[in-house]
């Protein structure tokens, strides 16, 4: 920091002052920008802000990468160092803003998460209540939601806003004679998804003891209290069921979706279909979990070919 000139740090004290007055930003805000523009003022040395352009910010940047650092939190100093010069601008004449067009390294994508097919069966399979005891509506809830989750690859929020029955507002239902759910996914885009036996079997022992909603929807799902129930409290449902599961992973809804996506593209190998049943708009989206189908493969040769492993 003793390279920097001290007119240098005088304009990012004048900057951090604006932040906390005219823009009112938090404390803890204010000391992250602090921190990226101090670093900033570090990394290029003696050279005067005006002085700095395009091409010294994009070396910074290469020099942040080679240095480990995380790809968001690249972006997340770039952004910072944007604003100031933008700012800066409007005090002193420059000649551009030189972090202007300056992009972050691409963050490595991360495969989806999925279950085996052994454990997402067993997650979803039915819990046994004691002997001689029903099991209890939201048991007969759970099974329901958790098994049209992995049947048919629903996001969390189309489960929630299932309805019994079509109507105008409705943004998805379940026909039963056909073992099909509607949706409506995103981009308002409706799609029809088949639902295996397992699910139907599971949603009819629902729909026996479903109460009627007291919040005047025609709900499918609806909580202790005959609401609606909200995608959060699938979320902590599904996730307290894993827990006492045993499941080997933390359970999300999402990681549903990912394994019923894997699963039918291990089996079929269509990956048209499962984009269809999925609801993305493009493949690309889709292609993901090819991947995820070399790792299975890749698994299985590891443990099955007597030449995989080096001894």
């Amino acid at each position: 920091m003793s390279d920097a000139p001290d007119s240098k740090l005088a304009w990012i004290d004048a900057y951090l002052a604006h932040l906390s007055g005219a823009r009112q930003l938090s404390k803890h805000t204010t000391a992250a920008y602090a921190r990226d523009l101090q670093e900033l003022a570090a990394l290029s040395g003696a050279q005067e802000w005006p002085a700095l352009d395009h091409h010294a910010v994009r070396r910074l940047t290469a020099k942040l990468h080679a240095q480990q650092l995380d790809p968001r939190s690249i972006a997340r100093k770039l952004s910072s160092w944007r604003g100031f010069f933008n700012w800066l601008g409007e005090q002193i004449p420059l000649a551009a803003n030189p972090v202007q067009g300056v992009r972050a390294p691409k963050q490595a994508k991360t495969l989806p998460r999925a279950l085996s097919v052994d454990d997402a069966v067993q997650l979803v399979a039915p819990s046994r209540p004691a002997a001689g005891n029903a099991a209890e509506p939201a048991d007969l809830c759970n099974r329901a939601m958790f098994e049209l989750l992995y049947s048919s690859g629903l996001r969390v929020s189309e489960l929630a806003g299932l309805d019994l029955t079509p109507g105008k507002s409705s943004l998805g239902w379940v026909e039963i004679g056909n073992h099909e759910v509607i949706v409506t996914g995103k981009g308002n885009k409706r799609r029809v998804v088949p639902v295996g036996s397992a699910a139907m079997e599971a949603l009819q022992a629902w729909l026996a003891v479903r109460p009627a909603p007291t919040d005047g929807s025609d709900a499918l799902f609806v909580s202790t209290r005959a609401t609606r129930v909200s995608p959060r409290v699938i979320q902590q449902r599904l996730q307290q069921h894993g827990v006492a599961h045993g499941a080997p992973v933390h359970v999300h809804p999402h990681m549903l979706r990912h394994s019923f996506a894997s699963h039918v593209l291990q089996s079929s190998g269509d990956l048209r279909a499962v984009q269809e049943m999925l609801g993305h708009a493009s493949i690309s989206s889709t292609q993901v979990y090819t991947a995820l189908d070399f790792q299975h493969l890749a698994e299985v040769y590891d443990k099955a070919h007597p030449r995989a492993k080096v001894k």
